[in-house]
This record gives C-alpha cells, sequence and structure tokens, in this order.
C-alpha cells in the first residue's frame, strides 16, 4: 500500500476517533465486568489470559487493549491512528493499565522483536491494506512458536455487495479479482468507514496467506449478526443474507511454511 493510502486512512481514523464513531468508543463499565468473557466469546483463550503478552494489531480505540489488560494481559496496542491511540492511552490512565502504545502500520513492525507475544489479536483491519502477506508475515514474527492470533476480516462477498439489501436479497456490484481499491463509501454504515480507502481481498489471499506465514487456522466462525425481525435494508437484515465478517483462529506452527504465494491465472483487472 502507498504511503499516500496510509496516510489518507490514518487521518480518516483520526476524525472518526474526534466524534467517536461505532468503531472509536472507548469500552464501557459493563464490558470491564468480565472483561475475558467480552473479548473472548467463544472460549478460545481458555479460563485465563493472566500475564500473557498480547500485541493488540490495529486495534486502537480504547477498547481492546484495555480489556485484554483488565484480564490480566500485558499489552502492546498498535495503530496507524494517532488519535485512535489516544483514546487508548486515556482509557489507561482512568483505569490504571499500564499499555504500550506504538503508532505505526500494521505491515511495519520492525520495531517488535522476535517471537515477543503469546498471543496477537487483530480486529477488522486488513480491508485497509492493499497486500495482507506482508501484515501475516510480520505477526508470524512476533508471536512465538505455539502462540496464537486471533483475527477477524471483512467478508469478501460483503464487500462485493451493495451496503444495502432489498426485500429479496443482496446485489453483488463489485469484481470478486481485483487489485485496486473499493469504490470510497458515500454514506455512514455499519459495514464501510468513511473516508478510508479499502480493499477487497479473497479468500485464498486471507485464510492461504495465514497459512502460508506459518499459521494452522484451528477454527473459523461468522459472528452472527443476523436479525429475521429487522426492517428491510437495515444491517440486521441484510446479514440474512451474507455475513459480514469472518473470525479465525490461528496457531503459529514451529516449521515455517512457504511463502510463496499462489497467483491464479487469466484474471482479468478491473
Amino acid at each position: 500500500m502507498s504511503d499516500t493510502a496510509k496516510q489518507q486512512n490514518a487521518k480518516a481514523w483520526d476524525a472518526l476517533a474526534r466524534r467517536r464513531a461505532a468503531l472509536a468508543k472507548p469500552a464501557s463499565d459493563a464490558d470491564f465486568a468480565n472483561p475475558l468473557r467480552t473479548v473472548d466469546p467463544l472460549g478460545w483463550l481458555g479460563e485465563s489470559i493472566a500475564n500473557l503478552k498480547v500485541l493488540c494489531l490495529a486495534a486502537g480505540g480504547g477498547r481492546q487493549s484495555a480489556l485484554y489488560a483488565a484480564a490480566g494481559a500485558k499489552v502492546t496496542v498498535v495503530d496507524i491512528s494517532g488519535d485512535m491511540l489516544a483514546l487508548d492511552r486515556q482509557v489507561a490512565a482512568e483505569r490504571g493499565f499500564d499499555i504500550r502504545a506504538i503508532q505505526t502500520s500494521m505491515d511495519e513492525l520492525s520495531m517488535i522483536a522476535d517471537g515477543e507475544f503469546d498471543l496477537v489479536i487483530h480486529p477488522v483491519s486488513t480491508c485497509y491494506i492493499a497486500d495482507v502477506q506482508p501484515v501475516f508475515r510480520e505477526v508470524a514474527r512476533v508471536v512465538r512458536p505455539g502462540g496464537l492470533y486471533v483475527s477477524q476480516h471483512k467478508s469478501p462477498t460483503s464487500l462485493q455487495a451493495k451496503t444495502q439489501a432489498t426485500a429479496s436479497g443482496c446485489e453483488l456490484v463489485e469484481t470478486y479479482y481485483r487489485e485496486v481499491p473499493l469504490p470510497a463509501a458515500t454514506e455512514p454504515s455499519r459495514l464501510r468507514e468513511q473516508g478510508t480507502i479499502e480493499y477487497l481481498h479473497r479468500w485464498e489471499q486471507l485464510l492461504g496467506g495465514i497459512c502460508r506465514a506459518g499459521f494452522m487456522i484451528e477454527d473459523l466462525v461468522e459472528p452472527m449478526h443476523a436479525d429475521r425481525t429487522a426492517e428491510v435494508g437495515s444491517f440486521g437484515h441484510r446479514s440474512m443474507f451474507v455475513a459480514p465478517y469472518v473470525r479465525v483462529k490461528a496457531r503459529r506452527v514451529v516449521r515455517q511454511r512457504s511463502t510463496s504465494p499462489y497467483v491464479p491465472t487469466n484474471l482479468q483487472t478491473p
């Protein structure tokens, strides 16, 4: 991804943080009642993460870092947006947590040592970078062998589809095989963030990329957002047709797998 695109995304998230957009809201008091359950409703992380070294990657905003710290982890949070990290520092100060905050892109982690972390948590953000393979390689480098990588991504199909569904379903309007960004979001929604440059990544790039970087996928879920009673055109109604997100649990294997990307043939760039 070009420096220009990174700068635009940093500025866009600075603006979202300043106006406390949906994904830039710090954790609530209710979230802290059981912080581990809040961040890990599926129980992927076991009964305790006390004293684990956790990297919250591209996860600023005062939620992820604070909740993992409240659950007893030693937390580093990385984000490209200074204003998102300011929220992390603010919540940490208010709640008495000690966190390390680093402003950088998710594919540029040279300031972090090899094998430093037991666990890398990566909320939805790979859509903001053109090439995900360098991200996965960096994650593989900074997590110890046997450590976990829990990531969430926007579903490729969801990014192909119109942001609003009709009573009869969801129309696919964007090409799947593409090397260019998605058209800019024209209005606020729970699916696209205004002002950002976003990219659609195919399943082979997401799941295959995680495996090629040196991970073994142990589980995968599509978090439930569908609502049979939702109004036509709403987020809950659209989610009846297209799952908006996927959550992946992967474990770092000891032996490095091939990093050679799979390149489909006979593709036409839109």
